[in-house]
């Protein structure tokens, strides 16, 4: 007995193959894995892609892990560092210790870092137990999804983060894991002109 597999076998490990492929490609998109272009929804040639589009801070309203609702303005006059998260998501984990370690060695410079967990509350709930942070946590939803995207996050992918001079002026956007380069290079400018706003 031939114990070389037979070409019917490699036929159709080869087509499961592809198949694989294809199911990635089309079904599961990048979107969510906070890197790639991502296939987000189609730019519009019409005006609500450049009316939609954000600058400033809006207001916004989301529930703390307690159910209580917290006001963005909360923040106001502050540099703000919005980031969009899930406990899901594997580049989201790898930046939170950053993010942490950004809001304890900077928050007398008038830094805030908020978290928005786009995320189970419970899931959200656990995670930060092994995992506390110095910074709130508030809880999004498919609203805050579309939040995100008319900050920057075109692809509507995660890990998302936003940040906004004390003014709430939009200064940075960037879909995917952050850097320690990024955010030195986009934060330190703000923090040297806080004195004066």
């Amino acid at each position: 007995m031939s114990t070389r597999p037979s070409y019917k076998i490699l036929l159709t490990m080869a087509a499961a193959g592809v198949l694989g492929i294809l199911f990635a490609f089309f079904l599961l998109e990048p979107r969510w894995l906070g890197e790639g272009p991502g296939f987000g929804p189609p730019l519009s040639s019409g005006r609500d892609d450049a009316t939609d589009h954000l600058d400033q801070l809006p207001e916004f309203r989301l529930p703390d892990l307690e159910g209580q609702e917290v006001a963005g303005s909360r923040w106001e006059g502050k540099v703000l560092v919005l980031n969009f998260w899930a406990t899901w998501c594997p580049p989201c984990l790898r930046e939170l210790p950053l993010f942490d370690e950004l809001q304890r060695t900077h928050a007398d410079a008038g830094l805030q870092v908020l978290g928005i967990a786009i995320d189970n509350k419970e899931d959200v709930k656990r995670f930060l137990a092994e995992h506390p942070v110095d910074f709130p946590i508030l809880l999004g939803d498919t609203t805050t999804i579309d939040l995100s995207r008319r900050l920057g996050n075109r692809v509507q992918g995660l890990p998302f983060t936003a940040i906004f001079d004390p003014r709430g002026k939009r200064i940075y956007g960037h879909t995917g894991e952050m850097t320690r380069a990024a955010l030195t290079e986009h934060l330190e400018p703000l923090f040297s002109h806080t004195d004066g706003m």
